[in-house]
């Protein structure tokens, strides 16, 4: 039987109704000062301008005028700042402790991470070497910088990792849980990762929150770094406590291990594919599966 436009119409304004409403629950979940929430757009947009900022001849028109190519750099930071400004303050609304001031807070914040851009920038190029130095498909260093997953996924990590440090809530987890969403690599902000980071295929990489990561470290596609368990207050309250693997100075994991509970990699280690480690391993290790054990069967026995 079809509905008429009058049936039609009063379904879809009961719902609207019902769904207009405020319930307990949804506002237990947003921030009581009614200021705008932070846009996803925008904070998408933020990464851009750095990507450009970072990587002006790759990602803009390549500029043999030096003149002309601060003039774009100038042009893209002016919108990065403004656009960081903007989005700090909402993300502030989040932050139970901050001063009542937000947009003067945002304003300072703001410039604070334009100061970390020269650094960003040094530390994605040492990035940007790893990668090309461990992968022997890799033709250029346009090659990496324009395809790789990893370098998209540590120039969102890097910027969010610099306003993570800042104790700015929301906009570095949306930061990374975009690339997270484009390129499979789930990197928490608050993770410490040195220079020469390397990511070989990337996808299913899982770094966790307190994580800490040495210079020239290698990850392979699938590796975990991740809590094995979890400490709780006298109420039941998870404690946000250090609980992910500490990864010292070249290491290299191969794909599909799972490093778990705050345990040491010495340095110059290296862990075999699909290995599980629980347990602190010293320098110059190498920790592999056991080999297979080959058995033949003759005339169906032992089947």
């Amino acid at each position: 039987m079809t509905m008429g436009k009058k049936d039609i119409n009063k379904i879809l304004q009961r719902n609207v109704a019902i769904m207009a409403a405020h319930s307990e629950k949804e506002d237990s979940m947003m921030p009581a000062t009614g200021a705008p929430l932070p846009s996803v757009e925008e904070v998408k947009r933020i990464v851009q301008l750095s990507k450009v900022i970072i990587f002006t001849d790759y990602f803009h028109k390549r500029q043999a005028d030096e003149q002309m190519r601060a003039y774009v750099i100038g042009v893209n930071m002016e919108e990065l700042y403004e656009l960081l400004r903007r989005q700090i303050a909402c993300g502030l609304q989040f932050c139970t402790e901050c001063t009542n001031n937000a947009e003067k807070s945002a304003e300072t914040l703001a410039l604070r991470f334009i100061d970390e851009l020269p650094e960003i920038k040094r530390l994605l190029y040492t990035d940007v070497q790893a990668m090309f130095d461990n992968d022997p498909a890799a033709q250029t260093y346009g090659e990496v910088i324009f395809s790789y997953p990893v370098v998209n996924t540590m120039t969102h990590y890097r910027i969010a990792h610099a306003l993570h440090k800042m104790q700015i809530p929301i906009i570095p987890r949306i930061i990374t849980e975009q690339a997270h969403s484009k390129t499979g690599i789930d990197i928490h902000p608050g993770a410490q990762i040195g220079e020469y980071f390397a990511i070989d295929h990337g996808t299913g990489v899982v770094i966790g929150e307190t994580c800490i990561i040495g210079n020239h470290v290698t990850l392979y596609q699938g590796v975990t770094l991740g809590a094995k368990s979890f400490k709780y207050d006298e109420n039941g309250n998870m404690l946000n406590v250090p609980r992910h693997p500490i990864i010292e100075d070249h290491v290299t994991i191969y794909s599909n291990a799972s490093i778990l509970g705050r345990i040491t990699i010495g340095h110059h280690s290296i862990i075999g594919g699909n290995i599980w480690v629980t347990n602190t391993i010293p320098p110059y290790s190498r920790i592999q599966q056991s080999k297979a054990v080959d058995t033949s069967f003759q005339g169906g026995l032992g089947i």
